[in-house]
């Protein structure tokens, strides 16, 4: 079902027919962050944007485990 708030397209519509956040609530929150930017990359029309998003995301999570 279509929703923007609960559903939105650019989560829903993948070929898998899975939604993003039934795969990223498995995982940290800057590793999820970075899956749905990848997930999303094509969709909203800024797929740059959104990949140096997941980068952004990605370099946290390294940082995170780095410092442990």
């Amino acid at each position: 079902m279509h929703n923007e708030v609960d559903h939105p397209t650019h989560y829903t519509d993948h070929p898998s027919e899975v939604e993003c956040i039934t795969i990223t609530l498995h995982f940290s929150f800057n590793v999820g962050n970075a899956i749905k930017c990848l997930w999303r990359a094509d969709k909203k029309g800024h797929p740059i944007t959104d990949l140096r998003k997941a980068l952004w995301y990605i370099n946290r999570e390294i940082e995170r485990r780095s410092a442990k």
